[in-house]
Parts: C-alpha cells; structure tokens; sequence
C-alpha cells in the first residue's frame, strides 16, 4: 500500500525528516506519535507534496508507484486523502462544484448528477451534517467541528484508499472527536483502506485503533510496537524519547 524508503525532508532548508523509513499494507492502522516538533506532520505534508516542503532524498511508492514526482493533484486521485490538524477554507467555492469537479476529473464519462445529488444527501444524513453545507464555501465560517465533519463528507464522496490524519483531535471536543471517530472507522469497516494516525494523544486511538505504532525522534522511527506501546506512553510520556 505505502512504502517510503530512506526519506528526508527539508523545511525552509531545515532538515526535518531523516532517514524515515515506513511500510503499510492494506487495510492497516498505523500511528505515528511523538512529542511536537520531531517532524510528525511534516511526513504528511512530504507526502501530499506540499510546496514547502522538499524531498531531499528517498522514496515514497503508493500502490507499488512512486509519487515523488507527481504533484497534489496526481496524488490525491491515486486516492490518498488528508485531513489536516486545521482544514484550509477556500471562499468562492461550495462543497458540491469542489466535489462534482474532483468526482469528475477522476473519469471517464461525466457524473450523473442526480446520482451524486442523491449520494451526497445520503452521506449528511449518515454523518450528521446539514443538507446546506453542500451549497457552502468549503470549511469558510466554519467551527472545528463543523469542518471534520466538512471533511467527513468528502471523504465518504471520494472513497480514498489511504487517509492521512494529521492530529485528528486538534480543535474537537470529546464529543465531537467521538462522532468523527466513529464516521471515519465506520467508512474503514465498509470499504477497508490504510489509515495513518499522527497524533502525542492516545485517546483518539481508543476510537480508531491502530495495528501499529511508531515513536518518532530526531525525523525517523526509533521504536514501533502494537497498541500496547501507545498506552505506555500515556502512562510515562515521552521523556524516554526526548
């Protein structure tokens, strides 16, 4: 599924990411924690390419093809989502022309519309989330909450095969992180994609349970284990690992 090799990363010609190395098969749940600041998000955002942050070395290889190269957009319809810790607003532009324009350019024939009309009020009702949310800009004027769910609903629109969560918790509530959880493992049930968790809590991993975890220091894995070893860090902290 996801295999990054020997990866490093620069930020503002600042090496974050050393010799990170990662392999996920199909249908696994990994977590990847650590204090903040050891670069924890930045694997992320390597591998959403985003602009900022540079591949010095290594390889990421999605699905057995290497994505070092391809921009946001390639990779996303390869079907790598993100949700990231505060999702990005973009006045002008409503959930329903975002996802009719993604939906689209991921095939061959144009959309039905009343077929994506149909699923995208299913998919409100499924998460709870008001039918006029479709006809407004994405995530603008909205609470931390409302746009998890916001990101919810694109998410069960485009059925990606890896999600990428990057400190799925930052903004909600327990409630709120409880609902979003239960949605996202709901869709991991149905359609069984990769999952990796980035997250210095383990509560969220109560909801969404991992079949890895990995601690990270100095831009690279130091120790991985079972669930196991994200309740002993809840139990100790980091301190071991600084």
């Amino acid at each position: 599924m996801l295999t990054i090799k020997n990866l490093n990363v620069q930020v503002l010609d600042q090496e974050i990411i050393k010799d990170f190395n990662l392999n996920m098969k199909d249908g696994e749940i990994h977590a990847l924690m650590g204090p903040n600041g050891v670069g924890k998000s930045t694997i992320c955002k390597a591998i959403m390419k985003s602009p900022e942050y540079q591949i010095t070395n290594g390889i990421i290889t999605f699905n057995e093809k290497v994505i070092n190269n391809l921009n946001t957009d390639e990779i996303s319809k390869l079907g790598i989502y993100y949700i990231s810790q505060n999702p990005t607003t973009i006045e002008g532009v409503t959930n329903a022309e975002m996802l009719r324009m993604a939906l689209n350019a991921r095939r061959e024939e144009k959309l039905n519309i009343f077929e994506f009309n149909k699923k995208c009020n299913e998919i409100c009702e499924k998460i709870n989330l008001p039918k006029n949310f479709l006809h407004r800009a994405i995530n603008d004027g909205m609470s931390g909450g409302e746009r998890k769910k916001n990101e919810l609903l694109h998410l069960w629109m485009l059925e990606p095969k890896l999600i990428l969560l990057d400190e799925l918790d930052s903004g909600l509530d327990i409630d709120a992180l409880k609902i979003v959880s239960s949605s996202i493992m709901e869709y991991y049930k149905e359609k069984k994609p990769s999952i990796l968790i980035i997250t210095h809590h383990n509560q969220i991993l109560e909801e969404i349970k991992p079949d890895w975890v990995h601690i990270l220091k100095n831009g690279h894995i130091i120790k991985s284990g079972e669930k196991s070893l994200a309740l002993e860090i809840e139990k100790s902290g980091f301190k071991e690992y600084l």
